[in-house]
């Protein structure tokens, strides 16, 4: 069930409306990941922009320039790990198209929905994404306690998240938010599998990029599998 609704949202990926939720989804992540960067950038600059005076060694001027390279090491460093969550949930803004593409391909004869505001989405999408980077965040503190494990932590935890969300947000279009999370809670076992599968390529440079939209497509035909049972 999941590999063949993998292999329906891999056969319709050069639809213009998937292509264009792909471009918004990078180009906002990018934004997002800049404008945090020059945030920090703007805090240091602010906190070391009088020179700091120890005891036997006089006045330190250098405090500034080493915070600004340290902290492009550690946004370099974020990156490869926020980057997973940070476009699965930007892209999540945008999955009701995504949805909608899937439906009128696959699903004609549903009735139509109105697409979901956009306060709405903005609404779960900052919920989601505050989720996933507190939870990966607070990983850290696990991967160090547990190295060996730290591999099968990440997709785990990853994966039960956007298996989830992505879901839920499929489901809710059609059945309503109180039954998605009903529907969802049935059938954890199946999303969570699904939601691992996609988390994986998600740390393959570049064919990352892709799976976020995929992602959305995969669980808008297993929601409509699984309705079906």
């Amino acid at each position: 069930m999941i590999l063949s609704s993998f292999l329906l949202a891999l056969a319709q990926l050069s639809d213009p409306r998937f292509r264009s939720v792909l471009w918004r989804g990078i180009g906002l992540t990018i934004a997002l990941l800049a404008g945090i960067y020059a945030g920090l950038l703007w805090l240091i600059a602010a906190l070391t922009a009088e020179p700091i005076t120890l005891p036997g060694f006089g006045q330190i001027t250098w405090l500034g320039d080493l915070l600004s390279w340290g902290s492009l090491g550690m946004m370099i460093l974020l990156s490869v790990f926020l980057m997973v969550p940070v476009a699965s949930a930007i892209t999540s803004l945008f999955l009701d198209e995504v949805a909608q593409a899937v439906e009128d391909t696959h699903f004609p004869d549903l009735p139509p929905m109105p697409p979901i505001g956009f306060f709405e989405g903005l609404r779960d999408t900052i919920s989601f994404l505050g989720l996933l980077i507190a939870a990966n965040l607070l990983a850290f503190g696990v991967y160090a306690m547990l190295p060996f494990a730290a591999f099968f932590i990440f997709y785990a935890l990853n994966g039960f998240l956007l298996g989830r969300e992505y879901f839920q947000l499929a489901a809710m279009r059609r059945i309503g938010r109180v039954d998605a999370r009903a529907m969802a809670k049935r059938h954890q076992g199946t999303i969570w599998i699904a939601g691992c599968l996609m988390a994986v390529p998600l740390s393959v440079p570049f064919i990352n990029l892709l799976i976020p939209v995929l992602g959305a497509a995969t669980f808008t035909h297993l929601f409509h599998k699984l309705n079906r049972w």
